[in-house]
């Protein structure tokens, strides 16, 4: 039993040796992002700028840190990757909404954290506002949306909401625009079409103005330009035909002149 004990605390001391002195690179490092450990978003607005400090914590020796915005990886100075790095993102837009920033420990990649920006800002509507058709012909009205968060959307005529007829009027929707189109236009649709989007945030408002004119009477060219040769052909054999009796008269009255003459 003594020489069990033994073995066993000799077993023990060798297993703690060999966990004190470890490779430094077993030694797990965690990233985090402005003391986030995990993957988070971060809420801002147009216009604002903000900073994002990666740290390694737990690390043994000096880590190496890569960031990179979406696919692409950011230049960094050389003082701004051991062991901390920060990059600073300045004059953000609505266009920045989602986009994505990821420090990377250097020796391995599969160690990471990122951060997604959530650009908040009311509706902006853009579109062509005056557009012109004749009776009878298909249009659109295009509308086209950005906001954070998504706006409720509806369509106006005339300040009024606008009637929807099920074979007359459609409406599609898709994250970036708002569409009207209108089957067969007819005089009754003459007016000025208001697009409208409501957030938590305000309302914006943009107007389409429509004139439908009357329908053009097509003339049909094909047709005109066949008679036009027809035409043409015709005066051609007539002035041949008449010239050959010209000249045949011009003989007659050629002859008697001679006679006289002897």
């Amino acid at each position: 039993m003594a020489w069990n004990s033994s073995v066993v605390m000799q077993m023990g001391r060798f297993l703690l040796l060999v966990i004190l002195f470890l490779p430094r690179e077993m030694t797990s490092s965690v990233l985090t992002v402005n003391g986030k450990t995990e993957n988070y978003i971060l809420d801002t607005t147009p216009g604002s700028q903000v900073s994002l400090i990666c740290a390694v914590q737990n690390h043994t020796r000096e880590e190496e840190l890569l960031w990179y915005r979406e696919e692409g990886r950011v230049d960094l100075k050389s003082g701004n990757k051991i062991n901390s790095s920060s990059v600073c993102v300045s004059s953000i837009s609505e266009n920045d909404n989602g986009i994505s920033f990821t420090c990377r420990l250097g020796r391995d990649p599969s160690v990471s954290i990122s951060v997604a920006l959530n650009v908040i800002f009311p509706p902006l509507l853009s579109g062509n506002n005056f557009q012109t058709v004749e009776e009878g012909s298909n249009v659109k009205l295009v509308c086209s949306v950005k906001a954070n968060p998504q706006a409720q959307m509806m369509w106006y005529k005339n300040s009024s909401l606008l009637d929807l007829e099920k074979s007359h009027h459609q409406i599609q929707q898709t994250s970036e625009s708002f569409q009207l189109s209108i089957t067969r236009v007819e005089k009754s649709d003459n007016g000025t079409y208001t697009c409208t989007a409501k957030s938590s945030l305000q309302t914006e408002s943009l107007d389409f103005h429509l004139i439908v004119k009357d329908k053009t009477v097509s003339v049909p060219v094909e047709p005109i330009i066949a008679a036009c040769v027809v035409i043409f052909l015709t005066l051609c054999f007539g002035l041949v035909a008449r010239r050959k009796k010209i000249m045949e008269l011009c003989m007659k009255d050629k002859d008697p002149h001679r006679e006289t003459a002897l």
